[in-house]
């Protein structure tokens, strides 16, 4: 019996009577931990790899090439459904449809499209303004065209509950969702009680973003699928861990000239658990199918 494809994977991970748990990586090696901490799923998202490629905010800088490669990068390393995103789509409907082929042809399992103006924020940060929904649904129709798999899972995104409140949001929402979106991600709701709301009057599964010290409410993931949500995504809690950590190592380093009064089971890997992590005794075990000679003599 074949595999299931990842699309197909990714489109029963959000239609299954559980939340679904998205862990946003921020490169491949964060892919690499969520992926041994037993996920199902993975996502990619501007604000992580905005930091990780570029030490940069999220407010759009990243070229389409960038992100591409960036993705492609994690997709390739990880067996998991990835979803990525392509914030407003890199220009007009030509440039959508592209991407989303492009995207595709990496290996993901789903994507999202934003109805924010170029260059985009970070949904979370003030001064966000979002185009008209006229100009927003030729793009959402145009990557929903596009794509090749069916079972390729294409997400709707609004930011207009920041701009202009949670009636317009809920209103685009379900324009997306009537348009044909697969899901919707209704961004920056920031209380149950609108959570509760949009998850009633969208007809389509959701999404719900959890960041810490973010502008929606931090709740554990039961509580969100009471709210009615199908899934959950945690896209700036890698970049965080990761700069905190990095500051310990760094600073103690600085401070004492070793690292060594940093070192932990606690706070870092040795050199040997790094090399079984990063997959590299299967790669030399690989190496000796090419070398059977050498390995003959090294038996001798």
């Amino acid at each position: 019996m074949r595999p299931l494809r990842k699309t197909t994977r990714f489109r029963q991970l959000v239609n299954a009577p559980e939340i679904l748990l998205l862990p946003v990586a921020h490169d491949a090696l964060s892919a690499l931990v969520i992926a041994e901490a037993g996920f199902s799923a993975l996502a990619v998202a501007g604000y992580g790899s905005s930091g990780s490629t570029l030490g940069l905010p999220d407010i759009g800088l990243m070229t389409a090439t960038e992100m591409l490669t960036h993705y492609g990068h994690i997709v390739d390393r990880v067996d998991l459904p990835v979803m990525v995103d392509i914030d407003t789509g890199f220009g007009d409907v030509n440039n959508v449809i592209r991407t989303v082929r492009q995207v595709e042809r990496l290996g993901a399992a789903a994507l999202f499209l934003e109805d924010q103006t170029f260059p985009k924020r970070c949904g979370h940060m003030a001064g966000k303004s979002v185009v008209p929904v006229e100009d927003y649904l030729p793009k959402l129709k145009a990557a929903l065209w596009a794509r090749e798999d069916p079972d390729f899972t294409i997400m709707a995104r609004t930011d207009a509950a920041a701009v202009y409140g949670i009636d317009e949001a809920i209103r685009r929402a379900r324009l997306y969702a009537e348009a044909g979106a697969d899901m919707v991600f209704v961004e920056a709701v920031t209380c149950a009680r609108d959570m509760r709301r949009v998850n009633a009057e969208v007809p389509v599964p959701t999404m719900a973003n959890m960041i810490e010290g973010g502008q929606s409410p931090f709740l554990p993931a039961a509580e969100l699928q009471e709210l009615g949500y199908a899934v959950v995504a945690y896209p700036c809690a890698s970049v965080f861990t990761a700069v905190r950590a990095l500051r310990g190592w760094a600073g103690c380093l600085k401070a004492t000239g070793t690292s060594a009064g940093f070192a932990g089971p606690d706070t870092m890997i040795d050199f040997e658990e790094y090399y079984r992590f990063i997959g590299a005794p299967g790669i030399r075990e690989r190496e000796k199918l090419f070398f059977p000679l050498q390995e003959e003599k090294a038996k001798k």
